[in-house]
């Protein structure tokens, strides 16, 4: 995920010095070189050797320390980075930062990288609400440096309140959307559904499918990465949301309809991934609700069919893909669906096929388009949405 990528962790003298040790500890599980830079006041609150043995490289604390080898001293450090955060960032040091003042290894490094930078403030409530704090992030923001609103909470002070540093999972997500991917899709807006409609037979039963939403939030996680405008429209899931992404909720296959028709003008590319039920109840009402020789009955009509209406309705330049969930005939009956919305791409699935369907983390998919059908192997729905999403590139280029 990061392999071949170059952090640089600075940690200044925080009590959530310890937290950095575990964000240092995913980062380098997911590949990334790790070096960490620490005030020497942060050194009071947790050890340079845990960083050493976590990174498996020397913890920079004194500028003028020349027990290390001459390509990594500051400059070259700072040349290496592909990302430079801040985590504890204390208010001493985002003042320093954001005037320039380099007195230290810490922020004489962070001066001079060009890297995308992120600072993680963490301190007492009262210090982050001072005015002059949020002038001092305002200007960190003002010359592109990201500022990571800091968590509410119980603090190591006593008090209870903002100022809390995010924790090391947050942190990594926060890097992992900066470096992970190429930034091959900034200024492109896509629009995701994702999950199962429910269609409500009376105020207790529901019809459903069972979709989980995790192949179209791992699409709308791939499209983020790669610096996308991101929407995703979803109905009932059971996985987690990506990050940094806009969410709407909706229940049925109406509102999902609406909620699409209402934004689908302003988006490039327009995936739909839902499962979406065919059929509604007629009216939703108990008394509609029927036994029948000791079975149920009740009167259906059809939903609006999302995919139909975005590929009559598209605009010039805008792509436009669906999703094919068959039992039998999957070529076929995938090929006529692309010609009968008028899409730009069917991604095809047999639910039959081990490894491929609603609610696993794999996939067997056939991308299939007006000119090509191209049969791809079974593998992590991430890495699916990443081929997806590379040949939707590669059709609109």
């Amino acid at each position: 995920m990061l392999k071949n990528k170059t952090v640089l962790l600075g940690v200044s003298g925080g009590i959530a010095s310890y937290k950095s040790a575990d964000l240092t500890s995913r980062l380098v599980k997911a590949g990334a070189e790790v070096h960490v830079i620490m005030t020497k006041n942060a050194c009071n609150f947790i050890n340079p050797i845990t960083f050493e043995t976590l990174s498996g490289n020397k913890c920079i604390v004194d500028t003028f320390d020349r027990n290390f080898q001459h390509n990594v001293e500051h400059v070259a450090l700072a040349k290496k980075a592909d990302l430079f955060m801040i985590a504890p960032a204390t208010a001493n040091v985002i003042a320093k930062v954001a005037h320039g003042l380099a007195d230290d290894m810490l922020t004489t490094t962070f001066l001079a990288s060009t890297c995308p930078k992120l600072v993680a403030p963490a301190m007492n409530t009262a210090m982050y609400e001072n005015p002059i704090t949020q002038d001092n992030m305002r200007t960190l923001e003002k010359y592109g440096i990201q500022v990571i609103t800091p968590a509410s909470g119980y603090l190591a002070c006593g008090d209870t309140g903002a100022g809390k540093m995010p924790e090391p999972e947050v942190l990594f997500k926060y890097i992992e959307k900066e470096i992970a991917c190429e930034k091959d899709m900034v200024g492109k807006k896509v629009l995701i559904t994702a999950g199962a409609t429910r269609e409500s037979m009376d105020p207790v039963r529901f019809i459903t499918n069972h979709s989980t939403g995790k192949m179209g939030f791992a699409i709308a996680k791939e499209c983020m990465r790669r610096g996308a405008d991101v929407t995703v429209i979803k109905a009932s899931t059971t996985s987690e949301p990506p990050e940094f992404v806009k969410i709407i909720e909706v229940a049925d296959a109406a509102s999902m309809f609406d909620a699409v028709v209402k934004i689908a003008d302003e988006q490039d590319i327009i995936i739909k991934t839902a499962a979406v039920s065919d059929y509604t109840p007629a009216v939703v009402s108990s008394e509609k609700v029927k036994k029948k020789d000791g079975d149920l009955s009740i009167q259906m009509k059809r939903t609006k069919d999302i995919l139909k209406y975005v590929g009559e309705h598209k605009k010039e330049g805008q792509f436009v893909c669906g999703f094919s969930m068959e039992t039998e005939n999957m070529l076929e009956n995938s090929k006529k669906k692309l010609e009968k919305k008028n899409a730009d791409m069917i991604i095809a699935n047999n639910l039959k096929d081990s490894g491929a369907g609603f609610g696993t983390d794999t996939n067997l998919i056939t991308i299939i388009t007006k000119d090509n059908v191209e049969p791809l192997e079974l593998m992590g729905k991430d890495q699916v949405a990443k081929e997806i999403i590379d040949r939707i590139i590669n059709k609109k280029n």
